[in-house]
C-alpha cells in the first residue's frame, strides 16, 4: 500500500492520503476504515476534505460490492454492471450510517447494505409484472421446496404435501403459483409455431372477440334517455332490471295492479326505444 501523508495545511492533514484506495489490502482497510469514518464524523459535510474521506472509503470497500455481485454471476455482463453500480449505492449508504460506536466491523455492517441493495433492485426490475412483496417471497420458498420434495418423492409434489412443508394454507401456495406467472413475460407477437403460411404468433391463439362491447355504446346512449324519464318510470325501470322483481311484486311497492304496472313498463320501454333509434 502507498501512503502520501503530506496533504499540506488543510484540516485534512491527520488523514493519509492513499495513492490508490482500491488496491489497498483488506488488514490495511480495516486500519484506515476505521481512521476515515472517524473524521467524517467531525468533517464538515460538502468540504473536499470530507468528499475526499468519504470517496476514499467507497474505493477501499469496493471489493465488498464485488464480492456481493459475484454471487449473480449467471447474469449477463451488462447486467453485472448495473448489479455493480447497485451495490456501490449500498456501500455508500453503509457508509453514511454507520456509527463508530456499535463496535463492529465496518465491513460486517456494509455486506448486508450491498447485498440488500442488490435483492431490492431484482424484487424492482426483474418481476415482468409487480406483485407484493410477499408473494415475491413465496415464490422463492415454493422452488425451494417444490425442488426438495421432487428429489425426496421422484415425482412433482401435490399442493397439500407443499402446504405442509412451507406451513401455509393451501391457498397461500396456490396464490405463490399463479403470482410466479408475473416473474416472466412474453410478446403478443412472439413466434411460437409455423404454419402452411409461416409463423403464427402468440396472439393468433390467445384472446377473443368480445360480445358485449358493442353494449358499451349502447349504454352510453341509454344513459340520458333514463336520466330524462320521471321518477315513477325510473323507478319501475330499476325494479324490474335492477333488483328483477315481478310486475306483480312491483305493483305492490307502488300500490297498484300487475295490469297498470305491464302497461307503464311497456309504454316506458318504448319510449327509451324510439329515444334509442333516434341517437342512432
Amino acid at each position: 500500500m502507498t501512503l502520501v501523508t503530506e496533504r499540506g495545511t488543510t484540516a485534512t492533514e491527520a488523514l493519509p492520503q492513499v495513492a490508490d484506495p482500491a488496491r489497498v489490502s483488506p488488514k490495511d482497510a480495516r486500519e484506515l476504515n476505521r481512521l476515515f469514518l472517524d473524521r467524517l464524523t467531525v468533517l464538515e459535510e460538502g468540504t473536499p476534505e470530507y468528499q475526499y474521506a468519504r470517496n476514499t472509503l467507497i474505493e477501499m470497500n469496493i471489493s465488498l460490492v464485488q464480492y456481493a455481485a459475484s454471487r449473480f454471476r449467471s447474469r449477463g455482463a451488462d447486467e453485472m454492471e448495473d448489479i455493480v453500480q447497485v451495490g456501490t449505492i449500498g456501500l455508500i449508504k453503509a457508509i453514511d450510517r454507520f456509527d463508530l460506536s456499535r463496535e463492529v466491523e465496518f465491513t460486517s455492517f456494509a455486506v448486508p447494505y450491498i447485498t440488500g441493495e442488490i435483492k431490492r433492485f431484482f424484487r424492482d426490475t426483474t418481476w415482468a409484472v409487480h406483485v407484493p412483496r410477499r408473494l415475491q417471497e413465496a415464490r422463492v420458498a415454493l422452488a425451494k421446496a417444490t425442488e426438495e420434495l421432487r428429489s425426496r418423492l421422484g415425482r412433482m409434489p401435490t399442493v397439500k404435501e407443499l402446504s405442509e412443508l412451507m406451513s401455509l394454507s393451501e391457498e397461500e401456495v396456490n396464490e405463490a403459483r399463479l403470482a410466479s406467472n408475473g416473474y416472466n413475460s412474453a410478446s403478443l407477437d412472439a413466434a411460437i409455431s409455423a404454419s402452411e403460411d409461416g409463423e403464427a404468433a402468440l396472439a393468433d391463439f390467445i384472446g377473443a372477440d368480445d360480445t358485449a362491447l358493442g353494449l358499451v355504446e349502447d349504454f352510453h346512449a341509454l344513459a340520458p334517455l333514463i336520466r330524462d324519464l320521471d321518477y315513477r318510470e325510473r323507478r319501475i325501470i330499476h325494479m324490474r332490471f335492477v333488483d328483477e322483481l315481478t310486475q306483480a311484486q312491483i305493483g305492490e311497492h307502488l300500490g297498484i295492479s300487475q295490469m297498470h304496472v305491464s302497461r307503464l313498463l311497456g309504454r316506458t320501454l318504448t319510449k327509451l326505444r324510439q329515444g334509442m333509434l333516434t341517437t342512432q
